[in-house]
């Protein structure tokens, strides 16, 4: 990993639709050296895919949530049922298992609070659970999917 891969990866990051040559171009490479250098990245695992982002708001899903799950169980049957009904549900955007007083922490997107009523339901139905706290968001002062790459 250099300083071209570097590179690379944080124009990618931008914006994925950037051509083969464009990024070249903008990292002093040959098309060829530059497609090389990014099929080592997609080989090696760190480029996982590339997407398109939707906007939540227009999109129709503005309230974003957060979700601290306690539980008293924590043997793998029960993990193994929780995980796939979290996993199932289209709303859970990010699903964590963590450490301190929460076990799972999930961000759920929904349209409004009859929305979030509606997989809070289906949520207490995946698996026994000790207590479900929602944090609903006011703002959402930063978002991105950039990874920062200095460390690299």
């Amino acid at each position: 990993m250099d300083k071209k891969d570097r590179c690379i990866l944080a124009l990618l990051q931008t914006d994925a639709r950037l051509s083969n040559n464009e990024i070249a171009e903008q990292v002093h490479l040959s098309p060829t050296a530059c497609w090389k250098r990014i099929q080592h990245l997609q080989a090696s695992g760190l480029i996982r895919r590339q997407v398109c982002l939707l906007d939540n708001n227009k999109a129709g899903l503005g309230v974003t949530v957060f979700v601290s799950i306690k539980t008293n169980r924590h043997d793998l049957n029960w993990l193994e049922k929780f995980s796939l009904g979290v996993k199932d549900m289209p709303e859970v955007m990010e699903f964590y298992r963590m450490t301190g007083d929460t076990d799972y922490l999930l961000k759920v997107v929904v349209p409004d609070i009859a929305g979030f009523d509606f997989v809070y339901k289906k949520l207490i139905q995946v698996a026994e659970l000790f207590d479900v706290s929602s944090s609903f968001a006011m703002e959402e002062l930063k978002y991105t999917t950039a990874l920062p790459l200095d460390h690299l």
